[in-house]
């Protein structure tokens, strides 16, 4: 892949990734990871998504947190904080080709069973959540995928979309912050931070006027189909390196 291209895929999939969480509190690291695994490597993209995803989450957190609720979300992150280096140490140990597959299969998986609005009896209340909040932290740290843990969560406990939004940008903030303690910042040139900061500014700002105007039943499927195709790319090029092994 050329510079150029490779410049163009990282900016494109930052204004993207950043226009989608904003809009639905989650959705940056479906978007992103498979592209940015692709990019950057698994280990740097996983970071990058760590550190993009929390700061816009942070940005719409900052005229939303009135509406979090913080008994709920205590629990959840809590839960994600103690699963947070193992999904840390997991990753570290597992070779290049084999984390694609590993992120791919995760993503796409997770999107399957949001699409498919499972409901699981043991995804309510608090060992609902204790439960989601440490699958979602495992995730996150190996994969970079922590959101549709939390979107299960919330399914289950019929939580509409208003209530979610504010609530999984707060979850995003905490769990994000660590990942990065635990990941660490990916290593990347000076263009390559102005490019990902550039897209990410532009693409808050962008979700803050799609907010008004699309549906949000709309918003998500389109992340979801977009999110299932990249995952399962990323999974066919793992797969595709470990047969040249």
């Amino acid at each position: 892949m050329s510079g150029t291209v490779a410049a163009a895929a990282l900016g494109g999939v930052m204004v993207i990734g950043a226009s989608v969480q904003r809009m639905t509190g989650m959705g940056f690291a479906l978007v992103s990871v498979p592209v940015l695994a692709l990019l950057l490597g698994p280990a740097d993209g996983v970071a990058l998504v760590n550190c993009a995803a929390g700061v816009v989450s942070a940005v719409g957190l900052a005229s939303t947190w009135r509406q979090v609720r913080l008994p709920a979300m205590t629990v959840l992150v809590a839960a994600a904080a103690c699963t947070v280096p193992l999904g840390t140490w997991t990753a570290a140990r597992l070779p290049a080709p084999v984390l694609l597959v590993f992120l791919g299969a995760t993503v796409s998986v997770a999107v399957l069973l949001v699409l498919a609005g499972a409901r699981v009896a043991s995804l309510r209340g608090t060992a609902g959540a204790v439960v989601a909040g440490g699958a979602s932290g495992f995730m996150n740290a190996a994969a970079g995928v922590g959101g549709p843990a939390l979107s299960l969560y919330a399914a289950n406990a019929e939580w509409p979309m208003a209530r979610f939004v504010p609530n999984a940008l707060f979850y995003g903030v905490s769990l994000n912050v660590f990942s990065v303690a635990a990941n660490g910042l990916p290593t990347l040139s000076a263009a390559a931070w102005l490019l990902t900061l550039a897209g990410l500014a532009t693409g808050t700002l962008l979700g803050e006027v799609l907010a008004r105007r699309v549906p949000q039943a709309w918003i998500r499927y389109v992340v979801m189909v977009l999110s299932l195709i990249g995952g399962l790319v990323t999974v066919s090029r793992g797969l595709w390196q470990l047969s040249g092994q």
